[in-house]
């Protein structure tokens, strides 16, 4: 695969680079399945109160699902959008994947959505892929290798001050249930930082933090599928991750802090 030539070239470990592969390949798969679909009409079925799920998010899981069991066969899989997996966390290695983070937004026809896919291994991700159809951006990562965009090698920023400082943020679906704690963030980020954003996609908020178009993101209750493949990318671009305490990440708390890493200390205080 061209576009990933030299994040390949980085790769310290053979196995890994086959495993990285095997996400890119998957994700741009998949990215094309979505793109494919984005303006015809959805069948449109609901999670919960506003959590959607159309007929594209599972199209778009079966075909991950397919591709990862011919590229990389034997390893199971966690998908949000197949309820079975949900309980492979002790598995090890495991995908993780998100066959269409920003579902809203895809059913909306606003074009800013994407394909998230990590290999988990002990605790840590080992690959990485983040692919951004509409815009033909495929991040991409592996343990010790680097972070990249398109081939190209991306760094988080180095900003230092909140005023100067763009960051991210999402909100929960059952945001009924968190919403004071949603209102007493913003009311204490916004005042503090240059500005905040509410794209609607985690992964690629993300993937944002590692190259540089946001400073930070933070949001609470969201899913392994999530953040997984962003957190590895955040971490190869030098960035870090935390939860709202300061302890050490995981996508399996409930909460995510990421940034440049030179704000990380500012950001907690705020949240």
């Amino acid at each position: 695969m061209h576009r990933i030539s030299h994040a390949l070239h980085h790769c310290t470990d053979v196995t890994r680079g086959q495993l990285l592969t095997a996400a890119c390949r998957a994700a741009l798969e998949a990215g094309q399945l979505i793109k494919s679909r984005y303006t015809q009409p959805h069948d449109i079925a609901m999670k919960g109160a506003i959590n959607l799920v159309t007929e594209t998010d599972l199209a778009a899981e079966a075909a991950i699902l397919a591709c990862l069991a011919q590229e990389a066969p034997g390893i199971p899989v966690m998908a949000e959008e197949s309820a079975s997996t949900h309980q492979l966390t002790d598995a090890h290695p495991i995908w993780i994947v998100d066959p269409l983070d920003g579902t809203t937004n895809f059913a909306h026809g606003f074009p800013h959505f994407a394909v998230s896919i990590a290999l988990v291994d002990q605790g840590r991700p080992l690959v990485a892929a983040i692919y951004q159809p509409m815009l033909d951006e495929l991040f991409c990562a592996s343990l010790g290798g680097g972070a990249w965009l398109n081939d190209c090698p991306i760094r988080v920023t180095e900003t230092e001050q909140l005023i100067n400082a763009l960051i991210g943020t999402g909100f929960p679906y059952e945001v009924e249930h968190t919403l004071a704690d949603v209102m007493r963030q913003l009311a204490a980020m916004l005042p503090k930082v240059r500005d905040i954003r509410r794209a609607g996609a985690a992964a690629l908020d993300l993937a944002y933090v590692a190259c540089g178009r946001l400073d930070g993101f933070y949001e609470m209750n969201l899913q392994p599928w999530d953040t997984a493949a962003g957190w590895l990318l955040v971490e190869e671009a030098g960035g870090r991750l935390s939860d709202f305490s300061g302890a050490p990440f995981s996508p399996f708390v409930p909460q995510t802090l990421a940034s440049n890493g030179r704000l990380q200390q500012a950001l907690l205080h705020l949240l």
